[in-house]
């Protein structure tokens, strides 16, 4: 009964918004720029079904690649932070003007430097806007290691190397796929804002806008909105293969 549910709940959920949002829109006859009726937008989705779908995998492409750079840079990061208090407050002030400054604001001159119809400057922005997130979770999940089981690490002589791959990282774990799920829907949010030129969800997006396609537009954003459930989905299987044996989800298994 509780699968079932965990299932039901949100398909329920999801129908009841698309009702209410349906219902709006006709009540208030909304004009369609402003915000279209679903019914419209799957329609339209559904007549240029492989120009959307063709335009999500770029779109995807630049999120994963910026995200996994991200991961494997933080990891580096996150190492030298947790084992080292002048390397972190060095560090910090860095990854925090990173995180606070509107990217939107230097996505031009990112694009001007690495090739405006490159893939080079989306996936380099990307992975700079995840990095502060993943830094600062691997560093406090690396922290966090079992006192007793770095002794005990450390009573073998283990390397620092062991004790990152067969502690540290464990340790590290949750906070990172917590990170992991609020940077997910920011690499695509990112790619989207800086990928003109080059085929994506972004580059239908901003046509749409400059001819006033509604339509157009709203397909653009539904995709996305598709390609962010799909990549939440897939980060919390990966997330259960991964940490079986942490007690969150053991929890949620039973």
């Amino acid at each position: 009964m509780k699968r079932a549910s965990r299932f039901l709940a949100p398909i329920v959920g999801l129908v009841v918004f698309f009702v209410v949002w349906e219902a709006f829109v006709r009540v208030f006859d909304i004009r369609p720029f402003v915000l279209a009726k679903p019914s419209d937008i799957v329609h339209y989705l559904i007549r240029f079904a492989d120009d959307y779908f063709r335009a999500s995998l770029i779109t995807f492409k630049h999120a994963a690649l910026g995200f996994a750079i991200s991961v494997v840079v933080a990891l580096a990061i996150g190492a030298g932070m947790a084992s080292s208090t002048f390397f972190e407050q060095a560090t910090q002030p860095v990854l925090t003007l990173i995180a606070v400054t509107p990217f939107a604001a230097y996505i031009a001159s990112v694009k001007i430097g690495l090739g405006l119809f490159s893939d080079k400057p989306v996936v380099f922005i990307v992975a700079l806007v995840c990095l502060p997130a993943f830094a600062f979770a691997s560093a406090d999940g690396m922290r966090s290691a079992d006192p007793s089981s770095r002794e005990l690490l450390a009573s073998v002589d283990a390397s620092r190397w062991e004790v990152l791959w067969h502690l540290r990282l464990p340790s590290a774990l949750p906070s990172l796929f917590t990170a992991a799920k609020y940077n997910t829907g920011l690499a695509l949010i990112v790619a989207y804002l800086a990928e003109g030129g080059t085929g994506g969800l972004g580059e239908i997006g901003a046509r749409a806008i400059a001819g006033n396609q509604g339509d157009r537009l709203w397909a653009a954003i539904f995709s996305m909105a598709i390609l962010g459930t799909i990549c939440l989905v897939l980060l919390n299987l990966l997330q259960r293969a991964v940490m079986g044996w942490h007690a969150s989800q053991r929890s949620q298994m039973s």
